[in-house]
């Protein structure tokens, strides 16, 4: 996990913004795959493949914050 340490907060957060939820119109991209997912209609492979592409940044954010809160009480 230390490659987490050299990616800014400022710079995840900004792809979160951007790649996790663009298009922003009629609805970002990665809500529409979630509700796909837990309505079972996630089957399609170009689907499936938008949704780990527009979630992975929000999963990288939450590893990163993982990680600083492990930095952090290891002090």
């Amino acid at each position: 996990m230390a490659w987490l340490d050299e990616f800014s907060l400022t710079l995840i957060v900004l792809a979160c913004l951007l790649l996790g939820l663009a298009p922003f119109t009629p609805e970002p991209h990665v809500w529409e795959k979630l509700k796909m997912l837990f309505s079972g209609t996630l089957v399609k492979p170009i689907d499936i493949f938008d949704l780990l592409l527009h979630g992975t940044p929000f999963v990288v954010l939450v590893l990163k914050l993982v990680r600083m809160r492990q930095v952090a009480s290891a002090r």
